[in-house]
């Protein structure tokens, strides 16, 4: 199921993008900002960001399915040691550092826009909490 939910949250996120906004995300329109950024060369480009469906979640809803998989294979271990949980603990705090470093990332290349996407879609990777 975890799978799943990675695979789809990416796909849809390729489908708003391929359709240019133009498509439903679990039967609403598509939300999204349409950005403006300038590369290196001096060049504008415009992208998508897409406030629908898992990302109208949070922004990085495909890292929650990959967190709660590693926990899940850990569990089996009980919870008696730390040790089986080492990946899991590791991982987490890869991508949640990951989380904010993209999130720097996007704010520095989209600017305004992404100010209007965080308003859309305050939360980094937890849904209601972070």
């Amino acid at each position: 199921t975890m799978t799943f939910l990675n695979y789809d949250s990416d796909t849809q996120r390729h489908r708003v993008r391929a359709s240019d906004g133009k498509c439903k995300v679990w039967g609403k329109p598509a939300k999204i900002i349409r950005a403006k950024y300038k590369t290196a060369d001096g060049k504008t480009h415009n992208s998508i960001l897409s406030a629908s469906g898992y990302n109208g979640l949070c922004r990085h809803f495909h890292y929650v399915p990959d967190i709660v998989n590693l926990f899940l294979y850990c569990s089996p271990s009980g919870f008696s040691h730390v040790l089986p949980y080492l990946y899991f603990l590791y991982l987490s705090a890869l991508l949640i550092d990951r989380t904010t470093r993209i999130d720097e990332r996007c704010a520095a290349k989209y600017g305004k826009y992404w100010d209007q996407y965080c308003a859309l879609v305050p939360y980094k990777l937890i849904p209601g909490l972070y």
